[in-house]
């Protein structure tokens, strides 16, 4: 250990085996070992004990929209990743629309790489994009990096970026089966939101809550499988809302078919009956759903068949939060508060700092095959977030890093600080300050 040069001593230290009292030696921004928490520190070495605080893998959020280049008024790549470093996520991948142009072309993507190079705080790869027509540029955007694909079943809210039928999924989902790659899903049947009653118009939560239904999700899900059992593909399902899909998903990871599913912060923190007329900015689809439909999301957590929680952080200007539920922007911005906000419901359910490392780091660097992230353990990248568990914040959106200031959040009261965030053993966040820019563009495989 005498190369170490930082050695970061914590009570409560999130391993994979769980949490227990030790001393992380960091030597060229990996972790070299995992210690006593008496530990001597090598010579040279910055010892730094963070007493009570708990030091947890770095978060990995796979599902962000950063809308840079094109959209960049709604979020742009030094914003996101910087409310990224300040919440103690330390690897985001960028969604591959609401930007212009999509990242659906090996073109498009070195045109958002340009973008973004300059600009991140935090370590940053790219998803490609699936949509009519583009068959032949997914395996070269796949050689390229990117970590798999997105498709939408139904309308995605921007024109450049079209869903995809049966067959036109089926072409996308047997070339990527080719090269064994990943696609990933926005899965709400159209049908059944084009026969649900239409929310434009009204400020009213249930109007819009009735606009997509359970079954729009679950009647997505189920064709969606047997596509990924007969062709050996593997697909992930995003953003679940409906916990009706969730046996679904459980009985076909029993039977051997390659699919994963996420959910995220607002699902699990949030319901529809707090929901207040004409506040948009809880509108997100899949939407926001009662309680009970909650509690059954958590037990899944808990059981495994749902496999990592993401932020689906989707901002937009404060002009396209209007108060109507048809017509508004739906997305909810919630980078920088993923981990309190979890951390917050996932206390009073009775589980762990654990388990919400499992759920917020470890899944999804699973998911995104990022070998180096999402544990603290020897050879991993030094990618920590200090958490103080215990003490609480009101959320104030002036506060936060993200570009534009509308969150869901707003005015409530969150269990965990994030006191630092460091990432490949360099600080880059403190107390909610953006102290570096240490991140770099990072690509599946690599």
């Amino acid at each position: 250990m005498t190369d170490a040069e930082l050695l970061i001593r914590s009570t409560r230290v999130i391993t994979p085996e769980g949490q227990r009292p030790a001393a992380v030696a960091v030597a060229g921004g990996r972790v070299a070992a995992v210690l006593p928490h008496d530990a001597p520190a090598p010579p040279g070495a910055h010892d730094l004990d963070l007493g009570t605080d708990a030091l947890l893998p770095g978060l990995v959020d796979t599902h962000v929209h950063i809308n840079d280049p094109g959209r960049a008024e709604w979020e742009g790549f030094a914003t996101a990743t910087r409310a990224a470093a300040a919440g103690g996520v330390t690897t985001v991948l960028d969604m591959p629309l609401n930007s212009v142009p999509p990242t659906t072309t090996p073109a498009h993507l070195e045109v958002k790489r340009r973008a973004a190079r300059e600009a991140t705080h935090v370590d940053l790869g790219f998803w490609g994009g699936a949509i009519p027509g583009n068959a032949a540029d997914l395996a070269p955007l796949h050689a390229e990096g990117v970590f798999g694909f997105k498709c939408f079943l139904s309308p995605s809210g921007v024109e450049e970026f079209p869903e995809l039928d049966h067959a036109r999924l089926t072409e996308a989902l047997g070339e990527i089966a080719a090269f064994d790659g990943l696609l990933i899903v926005h899965a709400e049947d159209p049908g059944h939101l084009a026969a649900a009653p239409s929310p434009e118009g009204s400020r009213r939560y249930a109007d819009f809550l009735a606009s997509r239904p359970p079954a729009a999700e679950t009647e997505a899900i189920a064709p969606l499988i047997d596509l990924a059992r007969r062709l050996d593909a593997r697909v992930h399902v995003l953003h679940l809302s409906a916990a009706g899909a969730l046996p679904l998903i459980a009985e076909a990871k029993a039977s051997g078919v390659r699919v994963t599913a996420e959910t995220c912060p607002h699902f699990l923190t949030l319901t529809a009956e707090e929901v207040p007329d004409g506040a948009t900015e809880f509108k997100c689809c899949p939407p926001i759903r009662e309680a009970a439909n909650q509690d059954a999301l958590w037990a899944a957590l808990a059981d495994g068949t749902l496999d990592c929680v993401v932020s689906d952080h989707s901002p937009c200007t404060a002009d396209l939060k209007v108060p109507d539920f048809g017509v508004a922007w739906g997305g909810i911005a919630s980078l920088q508060l993923g981990l309190p906000a979890v951390w917050t419901a996932a206390r009073r359910r009775g589980h762990t700092l654990a388990d919400v490392a499992r759920w917020m780091s470890t899944g999804p660097a699973r998911l995104a095959g990022l070998d180096r992230k999402g544990a603290i353990a020897p050879g991993k990248d030094a990618d920590f977030a200090v958490l103080d568990p215990e003490a609480t914040f009101t959320v104030d959106p002036a506060t936060l890093h993200h570009r534009n200031p509308v969150t869901a959040y707003a005015g409530r009261t969150l269990h965990g600080v994030v006191r630092a965030t460091w990432l490949r053993g360099a600080l880059v966040a403190e107390d909610g300050d953006v102290t570096g820019r240490a991140g770099r563009l990072i690509a599946r495989g690599a």
